[in-house]
């Protein structure tokens, strides 16, 4: 492996912003400073350019099964979408079996991705049970594979959806172990009754998705969440959050010295519930759990992102074709697969609508989309920052250049893009993961297969990343 030099950019971390060069060996940032040429066999021009650590996605769902059909981006052409992203590490959510091992689970997720993944992977894992046989499983999970987070659902009934005892006894396991919670916070049992409800009385149509999973009950589903995590004193850490109440419910949690943490995503900063309401069928492409809010929750996510109440933005990327998957809901509105294409956009996403707009900082952007999710998931400082000794993935991005979002360019093996005809500003131009390009001036030079498997490190309870300690309830 030759040595690299990158040299006249920008190094922006979530700490700093300086003009220095970075010179990477064997996949590893070896030194930053200055007239380090003689030591580079290739020396690379960034002039112009903002050097970022490569972007961490803490959510995507590669190849899961859903609704009785599977994701349309597997790890290949997921992780090759990324990597045009700006994406350099992904974290993947392993799905369980109600009485079958957890470690069966878990091969059958690493064979997914084998052979596959361009960028590096890790996976979170479903908890849909407690009880003998799980927990004795757990240990040797989070030491062995280095799977630190567990996610439970609080929604989707008789699918995924496990109870508050499970959610509590994971959340006490999970902090013996140093292991994070994970919720997909609503309330599965209102909804399942609302929907049925909507059905009943001829609500068909995809506008009735969100008309039947309303604010007030993700916001109630995160209060409980909270609240549990504070009786159990585990870390808690809210995926995909999308609004006020939401929000409102973490802020009071943390202000109460509770190890809450808040993810959002781009698409409920940049859409709004008026997309499912479109003529036709049309609205089903914008049909994601929790759903699109109304347009004045996208302020409050912007706040919250500006004053560190909501920490991390994950794509929740969880492709499905218009045509042939979403059209499985013709008819009836539960019937449409969950989920939509992000992963690709999701950086450049949160550098033209945040940064470029004002509504974050330049340092704010790279520790919301790689180094607080690094801290968070057990991959600081090996990923997540521009350090000597870290791995060399990085970004070299060009803040000035446009692009136009459309499934006509993108690389996501999807047929329509949710934010089709958006003109963003700030391209990834060449991306490296380990020192070596994957995407190189916007061409794809990487390898099936060379994505690494990331085991990542349980958290420790007084760390940096947690609130300002108070005292939990001991049981």
């Amino acid at each position: 492996m030759t040595a690299k030099l990158i040299k006249n950019g920008t190094i922006v971390t979530a700490a700093d912003t300086y003009t220095a060069e970075v010179l990477i060996k064997d996949g590893i940032i070896a030194k930053i400073g200055f007239d380090l040429d003689a030591e580079a066999d290739e020396v690379i021009d960034a002039s112009g350019k903002y050097v970022f650590p490569g972007g961490i996605d803490p959510h995507t769902h590669l190849e899961m099964p859903f609704g009785g059909t599977v994701t349309a981006d597997d790890f290949a052409t997921g992780t090759t979408a990324a990597a045009f992203g700006g994406t350099t590490s992904i974290v993947d959510f392993c799905l369980t079996t109600k009485g079958k091992p957890l470690s069966e689970s878990i091969a059958a997720w690493h064979n997914k991705a084998k052979g596959k993944a361009v960028i590096d992977y890790g996976f979170h894992l479903m908890i849909g049970e407690i009880n003998d046989e799980v927990l004795a499983e757990l240990p040797s999970i989070v030491k062995d594979e280095g799977i630190t987070s567990l996610k439970v659902f609080m929604a989707y009934k008789n699918v995924f959806q496990a109870d508050d005892g499970t959610l509590f006894r994971t959340m006490l396991a999970a902090k013996e172990l140093g292991a994070m919670v994970m919720v997909h916070a609503e309330n599965g049992d209102v909804i399942e009754f609302l929907i049925q409800k909507a059905l009943k009385e001829g609500h068909t149509d995809p506008i009735y998705h969100a008309l039947t999973r309303p604010s007030v009950i993700e916001g109630e589903a995160t209060g409980r969440a909270a609240k549990l995590a504070a009786l159990a004193g585990a870390r808690l850490y809210v995926v995909h959050v999308t609004c006020a109440e939401a929000v409102q419910q973490i802020a009071e949690a943390r202000g109460q010295g509770v190890d809450v943490w808040g993810e959002t995503c781009p698409q409920y900063l940049v859409l709004d519930q008026s997309y499912l309401a479109q003529p036709g069928f049309e609205g089903a492409k914008y049909v994601w759990s929790p759903p699109l809010r109304e347009k004045s929750h996208q302020e409050v996510l912007w706040n919250a992102l500006k004053s560190g109440q909501l920490q991390t933005i994950g794509s929740d990327h969880c492709s499905f074709n218009f045509n042939g998957q979403k059209d499985l809901g013709l008819g009836d509105f539960s019937k449409i697969p969950n989920g939509g294409p992000v992963i690709e956009d999701r950086f450049s996403l949160l550098y033209s609508e945040g940064v470029r707009k004002g509504r974050i900082t330049l340092n704010q952007f790279v520790d919301i989309i790689s180094t607080r999710n690094a801290k968070l998931f057990g991959l600081f400082p090996r990923k997540g920052t521009i350090a000597v000794g870290s791995d060399a993935d990085i970004v070299i991005f060009d803040p000035e250049a446009q692009r136009l979002l459309s499934a006509e360019t993108h690389h996501m093996n999807v047929d329509y893009n949710p934010f089709e005809g958006l003109l963003v500003t700030g391209v990834p131009v060449s991306v490296m993961s380990r020192g070596e390009f994957v995407i190189r001036e916007q061409q794809f030079v990487g390898e099936l297969g060379a994505g690494r498997y990331l085991k990542r490190a349980p958290y420790i309870t007084a760390s940096e990343t947690a609130p300002d300690p108070k005292p939990k309830v001991k049981l």
